[in-house]
Order: structure tokens, then C-alpha cells, then sequence
């Protein structure tokens, strides 16, 4: 899946910005940060990201003099790309040989770079529950050879996930897993 996305999409800059935007929807950039995050012109930014807000999958709004761009959550294609981007970074394989495999889970997100849209290569994971860390520690390892990134881990309990959770709000983590074992499908 990695090459396909690659394949499909010939333009490096507008997979980058598909990423960003289409893996969290709650991102929210404008021009001159895209271009530096990504370390590419602000020209080569501004052609992809005109090409999809006229396809309508971005949304463009003006802020003062700054123009802001966000995913489209009502275009018919958002969840399909959406699904399209956790395939191709891993969640969902990080979700089914994982997190269904260890019992009693109570809550998963992504925070960091990838909650951020950043393919850095590094999948920061929280994880609230109680079960055998040593069996997570394995399942972790088999899951980095499939999806060729590593996963840092930070379990919790539930009250220190509670003392934390207004950190993980400001920094826009995903949740990819709920309470009985429910899967987030968005």
C-alpha cells in the first residue's frame, strides 16, 4: 500500500499535503508553514494546494490576511481518503495487530508528528488499560516489520490518562480505539 499511494500520486508535495490534511481532519495550515514544513517552495505548495481546494477536498478560509486550509469533511471522497491515509501510514494495521489482540483496552490515540499529519516515521501511541505489557511489547515489534515505522508506546491508567487528557486535546490526538473494544472509524 506504502508504494501504491506513491504510484497513484506522482506529485511528492500533494501526497504530503493529502497526509496532512486527510489523517486528522482537525488540521488546520496555511501556505508559508506547509512550505516549511515540508521544505518546499511556497510556489510548489501553493499549485497543489489550489488543485485541491478547487477539486474540493480542501477548504480555504481567510484569517485576517492568512488564508487557512482544512480537509473538507463533507466531500463524498473525505472518508474514503481518509481510510486511504491510515492504510497507507499503518493504522489500521497498527489497530487490527494491536489493539484488538490485547484485551482490555480501554482507549488508544496518536499523538505527536503523525496526530499532526507528519510522516516522521515514528507513531507515538497511548494506550489506557490494563494488560500483559510484554505481549504488547511483541505485537509492537511484529507490527514495525509490517508497516516499516517504529511505535513508541505510552501506557496509562485511567487516571493519569484523565490528568492528561486536556494536553492531548490541544495537541489534536486521533483516537483509533474506544472503550469495548469499538474502533474509531473516523
Amino acid at each position: 500500500m506504502t508504494e501504491l499511494l506513491d504510484y497513484l500520486i506522482t506529485s511528492k508535495t500533494r501526497v504530503k499535503l493529502i497526509l496532512k490534511f486527510f489523517l486528522n481532519s482537525e488540521t488546520r495550515a496555511y501556505l508559508r508553514s506547509l512550505a516549511e514544513e515540508f521544505g518546499e517552495s511556497t510556489n510548489a505548495v501553493r499549485v497543489e494546494l489550489n488543485r485541491l481546494t478547487e477539486a474540493g477536498l480542501l477548504e480555504a478560509k481567510n484569517e485576517g490576511r492568512t488564508k487557512v486550509y482544512q480537509a473538507n469533511k463533507k466531500h463524498s471522497l473525505f472518508n474514503d481518503l481518509h481510510n486511504i491515509v491510515k492504510k497507507y501510514l499503518g493504522i489500521d494495521t497498527l489497530i487490527d495487530e494491536i489493539l484488538s489482540k490485547l484485551g482490555n483496552v480501554e482507549t488508544a490515540l496518536i499523538i505527536g508528528d503523525y496526530a499532526c499529519g507528519i510522516d516522521s516515521g515514528i507513531i507515538d501511541l497511548v494506550v489506557v488499560g490494563d494488560f500483559d505489557r510484554n505481549y504488547l511489547q511483541q505485537l509492537v515489534e511484529k507490527v514495525e516489520y509490517l508497516i516499516k515505522r517504529k511505535i513508541r508506546v505510552l501506557v496509562l491508567n485511567k487516571e493519569e490518562f484523565i490528568s492528561l487528557s486536556d494536553k492531548f486535546k490541544k495537541e489534536n490526538a486521533i483516537i483509533v480505539w474506544h472503550e469495548n473494544n469499538v474502533r474509531d472509524e473516523n
